[in-house]
């Protein structure tokens, strides 16, 4: 499995209800349970907005699937439910159910859109962009490249009828920005720096802005700059173990640079304490992924110290 692409799967299907949205309606802070905004609050529900800090804050994949199976019965009327729900399937390869939980999350976003258009117009453009993931997956290269890039195309122009409404909104630039850091791995048009940027400048809540960054600097080699912003995000979530297995991912890719042992070990380090969560908390996939990336490690410091 490629971790950057699910990483960016998920995080793309769950962001998509971040922002601090300026519309002609207030909602009270007193009431509205919303994980992204400090301001202008929107009431996402209680047990959406409990599954999204579990996943995110807590990189717990089994709570979270238990509460969002919850969130399907009392908050039915939420596409932030179905997106989760369809980014866990695709973690998972479980075709048919992304499928279904991505065309939920586009027909839930549609029904948004005269409420909250900011939302609305937010989630249709996941909403396609999942169907997307999902043509590339069951169909292939050849024939589900050309429907994906017209998917692409809905995609772009619902992230610009949102822009519209407020540019500088923490969840669409959160979103967008991850998505593009996605399609800056597999497209020549789409720009790492910039995704980083607005995720920088723009992006909330800040654990998973930070996290973004570090991805998108880990992608383009740029690792003391990775290492910094993976820090940052430890420093807000710091019991989550996917942020232990990219800190010793990028403490590999370091690592193996510098032919340096003692990064190498530090990376062992992050690995195992990720580990030792995975079991209860990881879906099977990326748990075995986990163990993968970790053995490889060990065989290089292995090497290396054969070589010495």
């Amino acid at each position: 499995m490629n971790y950057r692409f699910s990483m960016a799967g998920r995080l793309l299907a769950a962001i998509a209800g971040t922002a601090a949205i300026t519309l002609t309606f207030s909602v009270s802070p007193t009431w509205a349970l919303d994980p992204f905004r400090t301001e202008n609050r929107h009431e996402i529900g209680a047990h959406t907005e409990d599954a999204f800090r579990t996943l995110f804050e807590q990189g717990n994949y089994q709570a979270a699937l238990t509460k969002l199976q919850q969130a399907e019965q009392t908050e039915p009327n939420e596409p932030l439910v179905y997106a989760m729900q369809a980014a866990l399937a695709y973690l998972d390869e479980d075709w048919d159910r992304l499928n279904n939980y991505a065309t939920r999350t586009r027909t839930t976003a549609e029904s948004l859109v005269t409420e909250n258009p900011l939302r609305g117009n937010l989630y249709i453009a996941v909403g396609h962009f999942l169907e997307g993931a999902h043509l590339l997956s069951t169909e292939g290269t050849l024939g589900g490249v050309p429907k994906a890039m017209g998917k692409l195309r809905e995609v772009f122009q619902h992230f610009d009828a949102a822009k519209q409404i407020e540019a500088n909104d923490p969840e669409l630039n959160l979103m967008k920005g991850f998505m593009d850091l996605m399609l800056a791995a597999n497209l020549p048009f789409a720009n790492a720096e910039e995704a980083i940027a607005r995720l920088e400048n723009y992006a909330a809540p800040s654990y998973l802005a930070y996290r973004g960054i570090a991805l998108g600097y880990r992608d383009l080699n740029q690792l003391d700059q990775a290492l910094s912003s993976v820090n940052k995000a430890l420093e807000i979530t710091p019991n989550n173990p996917e942020l232990f297995y990219l800190k010793g991912q990028i403490l590999v890719n370091k690592g193996n640079d510098l032919k340096d042992m003692e990064l190498l070990q530090q990376a062992e380090s992050h690995f195992q304490t990720a580990l030792a969560q995975a079991n209860e908390q990881f879906p099977e996939r990326l748990r075995r992924q986990l163990q993968r990336e970790r053995d490889r490690n060990v065989r290089k410091m292995q090497e290396l110290a054969d070589a010495s």
